[in-house]
């Protein structure tokens, strides 16, 4: 048999002595999983950071733990950190509720770490360029595995690698993982109800509500479903928004640009801690009759660290076009031929670096020029690939 083609792992039902009644499900190849299980084996009674984008989403927050859980398997203890901000509602929900071990390592306390009580990293959901961390870690801790489902960057050079832009989730990738055996789910374990509740978020998360599913996103969301705690992740999605957020949301709609049915909107300044408002804001825009695109931006700034950045994000629900293009297209790429965003389907995001002229100003006149400068120039490149003409 090809190793290159999808296996299959018979899940058993209730009458799981009559062999028709058992469930066919997808799994990775064994190849895949064999690579994964002597990398855990390979680094066995250790201990590893597992490391996210700065401002980590339920997928990346759920597939974290997942791994987590998985490689403690194999003796292998490990920090799941980010370097960044919960902000969304849903993301401090999901970590509250459930007690999902994550840690936030700012840029200066991971200078004083002692990285020597590591033995490896893992990137779960992204591939190291989204993370502030990345620098800081990579000179000095292998890169044992990178699981994503993002477009591949090979920036980095793993051991282990697992990039699926065909699947809409990396919880889809972790859960099938589980499903083959790495690690066996308890129903009665407390632990195992909470991480699959969290992996059910993250996989509806990032397929719209399951409306953008794969086939291999709907079998590991039918997996999840004998473990997951339904009223727990009824109280994470039943969070409320936040007055500031619900001000930026006004914010977009009273600056809104309407042309070719795309709705672009700069919001101005945020604080760091209302980043999440911006693809909540281009989610909202998107609801507007004769809009099939949103485009929301702002200038994030965290005074603590003296940072600016601008931050966009983009939603559609266009067959015919791609955000990883349309963004990549509109923007371009940095110095280091770094692009400064992408996307998947139906969503994407972008962050520009300010550069010379980051740094909060107190001078309203100041910030006011700065941010026209900014706004102008985005709107400038947008309008380029909306309206042609």
């Amino acid at each position: 048999m090809n190793q290159s083609q999808v296996n299959h792992l018979e899940i058993p039902t209730k009458n799981s002595h009559n062999n028709s009644q058992n469930k066919i499900i997808p799994i990775p190849t064994n190849l895949k999983i064999e690579a994964l299980r002597k990398n855990l084996e390979k680094y066995s009674n250790t201990r590893q950071l597992i490391i996210l984008q700065d401002f980590p989403d339920p997928d990346a927050l759920s597939g974290a733990w997942a791994y987590k859980l998985i490689a403690q398997q194999y003796d292998i203890e490990s920090d799941i950190i980010y370097a960044g901000t919960l902000s969304h509602q849903e993301n401090i929900a999901l970590v509250k509720l459930t007690n999902l071990p994550v840690q936030r390592w700012t840029v200066e306390t991971t200078k004083k770490k002692d990285l020597s009580l590591y033995q490896g990293c893992v990137f779960i959901d992204n591939q190291g360029t989204t993370s502030q961390l990345t620098s800081l870690v990579k000179p000095t801790l292998p890169v044992t595995a990178i699981i994503d489902h993002h477009s591949l960057q090979d920036d980095l050079k793993p051991e282990f690698v697992d990039i699926r832009p065909a699947v809409k989730a990396t919880a889809t990738i972790l859960t099938q993982y589980i499903q083959a055996g790495l690690l066996e789910f308890d129903s009665n374990t407390a632990e195992h109800i909470k991480c699959a509740t969290a992996l059910m978020h993250g996989l509806r998360s990032d397929t719209n509500q399951l409306r953008q599913a794969t086939d291999e996103d709907f079998l590991a969301a039918a997996y999840l479903s004998r473990f997951y705690d339904s009223s727990l992740l009824d109280a994470v999605l039943q969070s409320s928004r936040s007055k500031r957020v619900m001000d930026i949301i006004e914010r977009a709609l009273s600056h809104r640009w309407i042309d070719n049915n795309f709705s672009i909107s700069g919001v101005g300044y945020l604080r760091a801690l209302d980043r999440d408002a911006i693809p909540q804001a281009a989610d909202f825009l998107l609801t507007e009759e004769n809009v099939h695109t949103a485009v929301v931006y702002g200038i994030v700034h965290d005074k603590q660290e003296e940072l600016e950045v601008v931050i966009g994000s983009l939603r559609t629900n266009k067959i015919t076009l791609d955000p990883d293009e349309f963004i990549k297209e509109a923007f371009g790429m940095d110095a280091q031929g770094r692009f400064f965003g992408g996307g998947r389907s139906q969503a994407g995001g972008f962050e520009i670096p300010i550069g010379f002229l980051s740094g909060f100003n107190d001078n309203s006149e100041y910030s006011q020029k700065k941010w026209d400068v900014f706004n102008a120039q985005i709107k400038q490149k947008l309008f380029k690939l909306v309206n042609p003409k």
